[in-house]
């Protein structure tokens, strides 16, 4: 199961670190691709399988479809009760083939994925979507996806955008890049509030004093909440769908917006919402 905000990449081989990460994080997506070097892959595949979590808030990312460990990491997944998966560079409804049964995280991050990634965002296989900026930016030829001040570049937020519109007309959710600079975290604040804003779901993050900063960012203030509330308590008694809210015309486009904000601020009271609280 795919709970945010915060999903906290932890190394495949690293089977001591699953428990922590899996305590930290919304969610633990146990890492058989880039966190793995080549000659660990196997390793990586045989912890996944003796060290199990709890599945409701755990993804397994195994390497693309296109590599040659691929079929090694359905072959252990399929020994797990594991039911999410991140696939890399997906690009086609074809990548999704022996997926069936799987909750599965598309990655874009490809020139060809982010170009079709419509296609791939209706797939009933496709349970949500994401994004990766460096693997795109190489992909492409060039060097750098964020700007100097450390602001996404303009490739990187056009993607970034196709991916969010794409699983928001398909009805999925859309989680987020990383954040690589980890000793950053205004930065991580600023780009996960406004992705938060955007429609973003939640995030993924590499290391686990990221995951408070994402949830913040992704909670609604107490300024939202009040706007909210006072929106949805105005238009129960409102003459008409077209009311005034403390000098603001509120039509439905707002009403939606504030349903949201209720929405969210509810889910992160419940008990059961996902993730352990910073101590």
């Amino acid at each position: 199961m795919i709970t945010g905000p915060a999903l906290l990449f932890c190394p495949g081989d690293r089977p001591d670190r699953y428990a922590k990460a899996f305590e930290r994080a919304d969610s633990v997506i146990i890492d058989l691709e880039d966190a793995v070097a080549p000659g660990d892959k196997e390793t990586a595949r045989a912890a996944l399988v003796a060290t199990p979590l709890d599945t409701e808030r755990v993804i397994v990312r195994v390497n693309p479809r296109t590599s040659e460990f691929f079929a090694a990491d359905l072959a252990a997944l399929a020994q797990t009760a594991y039911r999410a998966v991140m696939l890399p560079k997906a690009e086609q409804s074809s990548d999704l083939d022996g997926l069936e049964g799987y909750e599965v995280i598309a990655l874009c991050e490809t020139p060809i994925g982010i170009r079709d990634v419509d296609a791939l965002a209706v797939d009933p296989r496709v349970a949500a979507l994401t994004w990766g900026a460096e693997d795109l930016v190489a992909g492409i030829g060039g060097f750098k996806s964020r700007t100097p001040d450390g602001q996404l570049g303009q490739l990187a937020q056009y993607s970034r955008s196709r991916v969010l519109i794409a699983a928001s007309a398909a009805g999925k959710p859309a989680y987020d890049t990383v954040h690589t600079d980890l000793a950053n975290d205004e930065g991580l604040r600023s780009e996960a509030s406004e992705a938060a804003a955007s429609g973003f779901r939640g995030a993924m993050c590499l290391h686990p004093r990221q995951v408070p900063i994402l949830r913040e960012a992704y909670s609604p203030d107490a300024t939202a909440i009040a706007w909210a509330t006072g929106v949805l308590d105005a238009a129960a008694s409102a003459a008409s769908g077209v009311f005034a809210y403390n000098g603001q015309m509120i039509d439905e486009p707002l009403m939606r917006q504030a349903r949201r904000i209720a929405e969210v601020a509810a889910s992160a009271r419940r008990p059961d919402a996902g993730g352990v609280p910073e101590g």
